[in-house]
């Protein structure tokens, strides 16, 4: 596959290898990017997951790339956000109550209650809504100890459940935003990142 090029944001916490090898296999070009013009300009961007919520936000507004990703998501511009990318969509975290989140949609993250295995490691079904553009039903990889319990108003949510339903994904127009790993998700996660850069 061949198409546009891949900005993919360096928070400072994220393994972007296995990001740029994902896209690398499907024959697109993807790049790091510290820069928030690039990040406001660029075909493609994704806001990758693993790191400490509060951690990466403090980053993300140091570096001025906050609000790129806001003016970007704001304007419908494709963007990929996965794992912590997607809670740090919301406007909140339980995981770091002080500080806020990029605030695309209402709602707070919360961590996974007792007595539920924490992180959430391994695979999951991933149950596609009927109006999703990208998502299919699925396994998929997660690794997370946070999530989203409610879809945000103007969005499709697929679901997933650990103990409870939970958001595994999220879309609207050009923006997706991932709980799991597609990068990591086999050939599933793969014809998902394909759909995203030919549907988006």
């Amino acid at each position: 596959m061949s198409g546009p090029c891949v900005a993919v944001i360096e928070t400072g916490a994220a393994n972007l290898a296995s990001v740029l090898a994902a896209f690398q296999r499907l024959g697109t070009p993807a790049t790091t990017t510290s820069d928030p013009d690039r990040v406001r300009t660029a075909d493609r961007v994704v806001l990758p997951g693993v790191g400490a919520f509060g951690d990466v936000m403090r980053r993300l507004r140091s570096r001025g790339l906050a609000d790129a990703i806001v003016e970007r998501c704001d304007r419908g511009r494709p963007v990929l956000a996965v794992c912590l990318g997607l809670q740090l969509l919301a406007e909140r975290s339980d995981e770091a109550p002080e500080d806020q989140g990029l605030g695309v949609f209402a709602g707070t993250v919360r961590r996974f209650a007792p007595p539920l295995k924490v992180p959430q490691l391994g695979w999951n079904l991933v149950s596609a809504a009927t109006a999703s553009r990208v998502i299919e039903s699925g396994h998929a990889y997660f690794a997370n100890s946070y999530r989203l319990d409610e879809a945000p108003s103007g969005w499709t949510a697929s679901w997933a459940t650990h103990g409870a339903p939970f958001v595994a994904a999220l879309e609207r127009g050009s923006l997706l935003a991932c709980q799991f790993h597609p990068e990591l998700s086999g050939r599933w996660g793969a014809a998902l990142l394909a759909r995203w850069i030919t549907r988006c």
